[in-house]
């Protein structure tokens, strides 16, 4: 009994001190203090993501072409792409020395694959590469309706 009584008599006061500093402190002001040049830099991040206005995501490409009428057959394979699949954008981008030849704005590596089955008989060699896709493309026609649409 007489232990009971000290554990009590030592504890009861660390208890109530704990509780004392648990409700003064969330009473507490933070305030922080730093460099300028740290928010100014902040804020320029903050800006250039507001202006910036391309999301990741993924085309699949079909040729690299090179050599002397390598625009030539890169924009007429451009062509021959729209034609054959209408809801799919085409693309030719010259990365010297070579242009290639990209298609779809695809959100997922899954969407981009699903579509590479579609034409790797009729383009061997096509490979999907991670892009920068502008934000102007309208996602939600992409979107099925249901699952009927797929």
């Amino acid at each position: 009994m007489r232990k009971l009584l000290i554990i009590a008599v030592v504890l009861l006061p660390q208890l109530l001190l704990a509780q004392s500093y648990s409700t003064n402190r969330s009473r507490g002001r933070i305030e922080i203090k730093g460099d300028v040049a740290v928010s100014q830099l902040v804020q320029k991040h903050i800006e250039l993501n507001e202006r910036v206005r391309t999301i990741p995501g993924y085309r699949i490409q079909v040729a690299s072409l090179s050599g002397t009428s390598s625009k030539n057959r890169a924009f007429d394979m451009k062509e021959r792409i729209r034609e054959a699949y209408p809801g799919v954008e085409a693309y030719v981008v010259f990365d010297e020395p070579n242009f290639k030849v990209k298609v779809g704005d695809f959100r997922t590596r899954l969407e981009a694959y699903v579509f590479l089955q579609q034409i790797r008989n009729e383009f061997p060699g096509t490979i999907i590469r991670d892009n920068i896709l502008p934000t102007q493309i309208n996602w939600d026609e992409m979107v099925p309706e249901s699952e009927d649409d797929i």
